[in-house]
């Protein structure tokens, strides 16, 4: 009796040992070390694929090896040189589509122009949606990323896009510690569903920093809702940049009474003064995860960095083999 085409996919499924010829991993310059640990992960070694400079600075790009009619991942977040980085993506998936690769998807666990995602002002671009424009258009099929900094952006794509999240990772890490009285805070008003869907899943206590922006790149911390006196907390937050907004959270937490601040937050941009804010600051640890990459100049002796690997890893195998991937949604706000 022919086989049905699920059973044909329950017995690919089963038989990992075809992975590596029907599966194409490529990563560009953003972050080498994830994608080698992506590569290690799934037992599929990494594409042959140049992806240099010419002498005047344009990017070059050429796969060395055949992916006609593979299923190719881009591995590249969008990460500082954001620009340098956006570009080898959107070249990379063009030679990916002129070699005839059946399937193109794009794992960005950095999402980089995400924080213009409205015209929140008069004559102001929306970057992320520019963004999403030009990487379907390069032939991008489906984009993989992580902790979007807001949530409509996946609206804003033409094609399928999937939103991990790295609660999971934070949880499994926060968990060995063991803490009393926990509880978990957001450091603004946009923050609070995610704070609440860590409160949930480590059933701790729910606060909020309210506070006013006095400028793009500063603000005034006004007043903490809820009870934080003599209690372990924890900021959570989808990006950390110059490190003003972490730290005055955690300033006013301290001002509060709170006993010993932790901070998780997924992406670890640390721009300008990050570094020695977080230095002096009364932050015990800043958690975070290797989805950008942290040169040593830039990482603070308080940062821990978590590997979210393991999680993308499983999500291209589950999207490879045409496998539902919502229980890795499991830590989605709500």
């Amino acid at each position: 009796m022919a086989a049905t085409p699920s059973t044909r996919t329950r017995r690919r499924a089963a038989a990992p040992g075809r992975l590596s010829s029907e599966l194409a991993l490529l990563a560009g310059n953003a972050n080498p070390a994830l994608a080698r640990e992506i590569s290690r992960i799934l037992n599929v070694p990494l594409t042959n694929s140049l992806v240099g400079r010419f002498s005047e600075g344009e990017i070059r790009v050429k796969i060395n090896e055949n992916v006609r009619g593979k299923d190719a991942f881009v591995i590249q977040p969008t990460c500082p040189p954001t620009n340098d980085n956006l570009m080898e993506l959107l070249i990379m998936a063009d030679a990916l589509r002129r070699a005839s690769a059946r399937r193109i998807t794009a794992v960005v666990p950095y999402y980089g122009y995400a924080r213009q995602d409205r015209k929140d002002q008069p004559r102001v671009p929306i970057t992320a949606k520019l963004v999403a424009n030009l990487v379907a258009t390069a032939g991008v099929d489906r984009v993989l990323t992580m902790d979007l900094h807001a949530g409509q952006i996946q609206g804003f794509f033409d094609i399928p896009v999937d939103n991990l999240y790295a609660v999971t990772v934070f949880e499994d890490y926060l968990l060995t510690k063991k803490f009393k009285n926990l509880v978990l805070v957001s450091p603004d008003v946009g923050g609070i569903k995610l704070a609440r869907a860590y409160a949930k899943r480590l059933r701790a206590g729910l606060a909020i920093v309210d506070k006013r922006r006095d400028s793009p790149e500063s603000t005034a911390v006004m007043h903490i809702l809820g009870e934080v006196k003599g209690k372990t907390c924890v900021l959570v937050d989808d990006l950390i940049a110059t490190g003003s907004s972490l730290v005055e959270a955690a300033e006013a937490l301290r001002r509060s009474g709170a006993g010993e601040i932790y901070a998780c937050v997924t992406h670890a941009v640390l721009s300008g003064p990050a570094r020695d804010r977080l230095q002096r600051s009364c932050l015990k640890e800043l958690i975070v995860t290797n989805t950008i990459p942290v040169p040593p100049e830039r990482r603070s002796a308080k940062v821990t960095a978590l590997s979210v690997a393991p999680l993308l890893s499983e999500a291209i195998r589950r999207i490879h083999y045409e496998q539902s991937i919502s229980t890795l949604f499991d830590g989605m706000p709500g």
